[in-house]
């Protein structure tokens, strides 16, 4: 039997561990950020355990684990960003930060409990490497969103691929052991 929502809430605890500890370093800097920023910065993440993935040389000692929990903070930063809107300043406390955070991660995993019931669990099949591509995929559909304005005709909306690239995150970090 899986335990895949304690699995989850394992690896979000990390996530929020460093989300707050973060917030203790640098406040709320990242309130400036725009929308397409944070794409970028989830895209070279994503972009980075991609090359992690194919190439046999590191230049760098580390492993993908940064970089999936570095996609599931940004995509709640993100997530936080389309509710609040940009600020000129940091304007969140820790306390209001992790509130949102808690906020956001709930409706993350609420939908990824409704999606895995649906699937039946299948990302437990899948490779790692496979997640990886449809968080890059994700993110290329984000970037095409946010060039027409937000607009979408017949598909979801940004708000849903970011929640997408949690969960694909969370999957790979479970299916790692890490």
């Amino acid at each position: 039997m899986n335990n895949t929502s304690q699995e989850y809430d394992k690896v979000i605890a990390t996530c929020r561990t460093l989300f707050i500890n973060k917030m203790k370093d640098y406040g709320s800097a990242w309130r400036i950020l725009r929308l397409p920023s944070l794409t970028d910065q989830i895209y070279i993440k994503a972009q980075r355990i991609r090359s992690l993935q194919e190439n046999e040389i590191r230049k760098v000692d580390e492993d993908e684990t940064g970089e999936f929990i570095g996609i599931i903070n940004y995509s709640i930063i993100a997530l936080i960003q389309l509710e609040l809107g940009v600020a000129d300043q940091p304007d969140l406390n820790s306390e209001k930060a992790t509130l949102l955070y808690d906020k956001k991660i709930k409706a993350t995993k609420d939908l990824m409990e409704a999606k895995n019931h649906d699937y039946g669990e299948a990302w437990r099949e899948m490779r790692v490497s496979s997640l990886t591509d449809l968080i890059l995929q994700k993110l290329l559909r984000v970037k095409q969103i946010e060039d027409n304005k937000g607009k979408t005709l017949v598909s979801e909306g940004i708000d849903a691929n970011y929640q997408d690239m949690i969960n694909y995150s969370v999957f790979a970090l479970i299916l790692s052991n890490y």
